[in-house]
């Protein structure tokens, strides 16, 4: 008896593997996901369960709700921006309506692993510019490019390195890309970063009919779990999008909480200041037990931990999860000799430098 057969390279797929590690221990610290430290909004919470008792109704199809209150905090064109099941929906929205079989995506060696798992899903090539001391080597990226390239993904900030590059070498770099590629800029990160020679990537899509920014709700806003996120990009480039993705693709909550979210300035203010507050504290306290902690302008760190053995990244991982503290293992992303860490509550990682101090020690 046969079985069915999938499309050609589907078992070659290496699925993405999330948040890893487990703890038996009474309390678990999570810093494998760079999540929220705070939580949600309380106004978030409130609204998703304001709609329990409207479950039985679809969600509004084209999330406009949403996307007006995404556009008059951001000073954009609500129709030009598009809400997803999360940035995942809207990569895979994207590579589906641009790239197919014989046709090539760009990705750096240490961008989104779904940018080439996505790729390869639907049959197309995913093709990897190396970084250069864990930043994105833009030239790299040039150097890939080819007459089949039709999309480049370019994570700014980049995951998991926290490294950026400046709105003007982005500009520069757009410059230089043949206007038949799509320039996909994932600012997943973009709230956490203070430094004024950044962009998201408002004005260069603003700019030009080939740029479309990805955003999530998943990060400073702590909705992970509603998997929300948005896209920004020229009329030309969303109406296509607008073909592809799903007639009702975010559930009623997520549109709730993310509406709620964005009006509570006041909390996400205080969710950055917690940020910016502990992360050069705990980056500090790591280069004092003699660890190299790669600059970062994100709410995670990526941590190398001495190469000998007993004191190495694997047995950091294993310790650290023995009391109850999750943390990315990097193996994935051939960083055999790093962890990355993201920041958590204050009290969370005063025992995460303690239990450092412990393994090191």
């Amino acid at each position: 008896m046969s079985l069915p057969t999938p499309r050609p390279g589907i078992l070659d797929l290496k699925p993405y593997l999330s948040t890893q590690g487990s703890s038996t221990h009474a309390r678990v610290i999570k810093l494998s996901a760079n999540e929220g430290a705070l939580g949600p909004s309380p106004k978030a919470l409130e609204a998703f369960h304001s709609v329990a008792a409207n479950l039985h109704r679809y969600p509004e199809g084209g999330s406009g709700t949403l996307a007006h209150a995404i556009a008059a905090r951001h000073g954009i064109d609500a129709a030009r921006v598009i809400c997803g099941n999360g940035s995942d929906e809207l990569i895979e929205v994207i590579i589906k309506a641009f790239a197919g079989h014989g046709d090539e995506v760009i990705y750096t060696q240490y961008g989104f692993r779904m940018f080439p798992i996505t790729t390869q899903a639907h049959s197309a090539t995913p093709v990897m510019a190396p970084e250069t001391n864990f930043e994105v080597d833009l030239d790299a990226i040039l150097a890939k490019v080819t007459d089949r390239t039709k999309i480049v993904f370019l994570a700014n900030p980049n995951n998991p390195t926290g490294s950026y590059k400046t709105a003007a070498d982005v500009k520069a770099f757009h410059a230089k890309l043949p206007s038949n590629i799509v320039l996909v800029l994932d600012a997943a990160y973009a709230e956490f970063v203070s430094r004024n020679d950044y962009s998201a990537g408002i004005d260069l899509v603003d700019q030009a009919e080939n740029v479309v920014m990805l955003r999530t709700f998943s990060k400073l806003y702590a909705l992970a779990g509603l998997r929300l996120g948005w896209c920004y990009g020229s009329p030309y480039l969303i109406d296509i999008l607008n073909r592809v993705r799903g007639p009702f693709n975010v559930n009623l909550p997520a549109q709730a909480a993310g509406v709620a979210a964005l009006a509570d300035t006041a909390f996400l203010e205080k969710a950055r200041s917690h940020n910016e507050k502990m992360m050069p504290w705990t980056v500090a306290e790591m280069e004092k037990l003699g660890l190299k902690v790669v600059p970062t302008v994100t709410n995670f760190m990526l941590v190398e931990f001495p190469h000998e053995e007993g004191r190495n990244a694997d047995a950091a991982l294993a310790f650290l999860a023995a009391r109850g503290i999750l943390v990315r293992e990097m193996r994935s992303y051939a960083l055999p000799h790093h962890l990355r860490f993201s920041i958590g509550t204050e009290e969370e990682m005063q025992i995460v430098i303690d239990a450092l101090k412990e393994f090191l020690t």
